[in-house]
Parts: structure tokens; sequence; C-alpha cells
């Protein structure tokens, strides 16, 4: 088939290379424009574009897809679908009506549940033991579209959201090529969405990442484990007489009580609200991860100490 494919990050590659491996024709890729970063504040091209460039297809870099123009060369590409994974941008009804049969999301939950801009983090902020990936049609509306596919996984106790990430970003790029297939077969069904239960995933904002020590163990956990690596939840401790920022990639639940926000083990235990949580792996502020041991070893025993 002829497919356009339109996504930005990581989590969208696999999908186009899937898409390209089995022989699909790819007519142009949509990604977002190129954006400074770095010390020298250089452009640099999203993952799917470079992926793109690879491919040796023909990448458009559009700031907003409203406009007439825009809207024109989009219809020109004369496409039987278009794949939309992690794109970022809107698109408006020309847009999702120009393919023959239209625009296919990939998006990661289980939806009604955690429509929006961040799906894998809110799961597993939430606490919640099951997620998945879905192929979805594309509606005017946020992720309501009806579902075609889905492929449900478990979300482990421990489990970082980045590490959910990765399985998806798997997971989903089969479930989109299987997806096409079934198109065109002509056996692609779609469901309406639950009409409750829908949830919305905002997007991450730095300030939610600060811990909270007053809540309950597991509520700070999952803080931990949803926000890890990016942008990584975070806790301050005075050190040499200065507050030190700390971020947590990764922890467990501890034994034991104490005061909420206290050390309570040579572990780097630290009491909660209700229970304890064990820090495994952290980042002082200007270093690289390390363990909780290795950690300690420069700091010596911290028990009793607040952060």
């Amino acid at each position: 088939m002829r497919i356009i494919f339109m996504g930005t990050p990581d989590f969208a590659v696999p999908t186009l290379t899937e898409i390209v491996a089995n022989g699909h024709e790819v007519v142009a890729v949509y990604t977002r424009a190129p954006k400074p970063a770095g010390r020298g504040q250089e452009e640099r091209k999203s993952p799917v574009h470079l992926a793109a460039e690879n491919f040796g297809i023909p990448v458009f870099t559009p700031r907003s897809l409203k406009g007439a123009e825009e809207q024109g060369v989009f219809a020109l590409h004369d496409a039987d679908v278009a794949v939309v994974v992690a794109y970022g941008l809107l698109l408006p009804k020309p847009i999702l009506d120009a393919p023959r049969n239209g625009c296919l999301n990939l998006h990661g939950s289980l939806l009604p549940r955690w429509r929006g801009a961040a799906p894998i983090q809110r799961a597993v902020m939430a606490g919640d033991p099951r997620t998945g990936v879905m192929v979805m049609q594309m509606d005017e509306g946020l992720d309501t579209g009806p579902v075609g596919l889905v492929d449900e996984m478990p979300i482990g106790p421990d489990m970082t959201s980045g590490e959910l990430h990765d399985r998806m970003m798997l997971v989903g790029a089969d479930l989109m090529v299987r997806a096409l297939a079934a198109l065109e077969r002509g056996s692609l069904h779609f469901t309406p969405q639950a009409a409750e239960g829908a949830t919305y995933a905002s997007k991450i904002e730095k300030a939610e990442a600060r811990i909270d020590w007053s809540r309950p163990a597991r509520d700070v956990h999952n803080h931990i484990r949803g926000l890890s690596p990016f942008p990584g939840a975070w806790f301050e401790i005075e050190l040499n007489g200065k507050p030190v920022r700390v971020k947590v990639l990764r922890s467990t639940l501890g034994e034991g009580s104490g005061p909420a926000g206290t050390v309570i083990g040579d572990d780097l235990t630290i009491a909660c609200g209700q229970g304890a949580v064990r820090l495994i792996s952290i980042q002082r502020e200007g270093k690289g991860a390390m363990d909780a041991a290795a950690f300690l070893r420069g700091t010596g025993s911290l028990i009793g100490k607040a952060v």
C-alpha cells in the first residue's frame, strides 16, 4: 500500500522500520521540524527524520497542517492510509480525510483510559497493573476514534516507564504491521471505545517531579518509576552544608517506618507517610547514575537525615 508515515520520537522508529521491511511503499514521512539542542544550539533532526533519510524517503516538516497549501501537498501523495505514531501535531479534518482509508494511530494505552500526551507515564504513576497498545482509526477528537487491534501487557510492580516504553514500541510496531495487513485484506474492523472510564494523560510538568515523602510508600514508588528515566523524580538532601538535588531512577518498596522524608536504613531506605521506599539507583546532580551503595560510600551513613 501507499502509506504516509507521521511520527517524531524514538517510539515511532520501529513502526516505520517494520512498515518498510514489510514491503509497503512509504511515499512521505511527516515529522516535527528540527529544533535547536545541545550547548551549540544546533538544529537536531528527530529520530524519525533520521530514519526516513536512511530509507531514502522524502521528509516533510511543516510547522502546522491547518493551511490549505500544506493540506494540498498532503493530498497529492495519493496515499491509501496514513500511519500516525507520536507525531505531535494536530491533524485537521482535511488531513484525516485525505488518505483513502483515513489515518491509523498507534496509541500506548487501553483506551479510553489514558487519552492524551503521556499515557505510558501516567499508567505507571497510577499503579495500573496492565496496559497495552492499540491501533485506532483517528477522528477529530483526542484519541476518541474506534479501535481496530489491541495487544495487552502487564506492568510489573517495579517496572519503570522507560522499560514499558521500550517494550511497547516493539509490540506496537508489530501490531501496526498486522493492522495494515488486515486493512489490505479488507478484514480490519473497528469497535467504538467504551463510553465510560475515560481518563486524560496530561503532559508531565516539571513541577510534578519533586518527590512528596508524605504520601504512602506505594504512591511514592509509583511516582518514581513513572518518571524514570525522564524527567526523573527527585529530592534534595543537605551534604557538606549544601543542598544537593538527587534524581531517583529506580526504587522498590522498603521496610520500616519513621518521620516522612527521613533516611531510616543504611541501604538508603526512606520513610514515607505510610511505609517506606528503598532507593536502588540514583543520580546526584552533575554526576552519572549509581547504585545506592556507591552513593553512600561517598557520603557515609545518612540515617536520621531528612530529605
